[in-house]
């Protein structure tokens, strides 16, 4: 067997950062770190890559194991691999962020790891580097939200409007026209009106809508205008 001369070993990671939402507010799933150094302490969901996984079998195991949930969306989003990133060895850490809807997985989440929802801007310190992995990962979900309506993923397959609207408020922190998000949002064509209504937030009530998958593919390109001005979020 052929080895690299003068080259040592580097292990390399992964660390999930899940958004959920719980139809009003969107929350982070972290947990408890169950080793030393900063053993209890919060943590993003992690786990080393094994010889005989790719990163993307290593990140959906990882999710798996550690909270119960698989099946969700995952995207791939940077390398982290400052050399004193972990006080312990060196490790290489690819990191993904998923999107899942809280009332669809709350009852899978595995007890033995602590694992909490918390509300984005409650997040408790973090340790080694995971606070930055938070940040830019909520900067490329803001940058791919933008481009294509990947939110629908933290949503029921029924959802009103003004959900959908805080979802999006949840994620570019910033309060967005009612009657201007509506509007844009119905010209996509990409929602289908039931006839029921959502009476739990007010007398009136608001209509539900779902996705419309037959028209996904065509008319995705259309929620490039839902988001004013989507440069000042990056």
């Amino acid at each position: 067997m052929y080895k690299y001369a003068g080259e040592k070993g580097i292990l390399v990671s992964i660390d999930c950062i899940i958004f959920g939402f719980d139809g009003w507010d969107l929350k982070l799933l972290l947990v408890q770190r169950s080793i030393e150094p900063q053993l209890h302490k919060w943590s993003l969901m992690g786990g080393f890559v094994k010889p005989d996984e790719s990163p993307e079998d290593a990140a959906n195991r990882v999710l798996e194991q550690r909270t119960g949930l698989k099946n969700v969306y995952m995207d791939q989003f940077q390398v982290f691999g400052k050399p004193d990133r972990d006080p312990v060895e060196r490790v290489i850490s690819i990191a993904y962020f998923a999107l899942i809807d809280i009332h669809q997985y709350e009852k899978q989440l595995s007890d033995e790891y602590h694992a909490e929802w918390v509300l984005l801007d409650e997040i408790p310190e973090l340790i080694f580097d995971h606070t930055e992995m938070v940040k830019l990962a909520k900067r490329q979900l803001r940058y791919k939200a933008a481009l294509h309506p990947i939110l629908f993923q933290l949503l029921p397959e029924k959802f009103t409007i003004p959900q959908l609207q805080a979802l999006y408020e949840g994620v570019y922190q910033t309060k967005f026209d009612d009657r201007n998000f509506s509007r844009k949002l119905l010209s996509t064509g990409l929602l289908v009106k039931l006839p029921e209504k959502d009476k739990q937030s007010s007398k009136k009530g608001a209509f539900y809508y779902k996705l419309d998958q037959s028209n996904y593919q065509e008319n995705f390109e259309s929620f490039l205008n839902l988001v004013p001005n989507p440069d000042k979020f990056f």
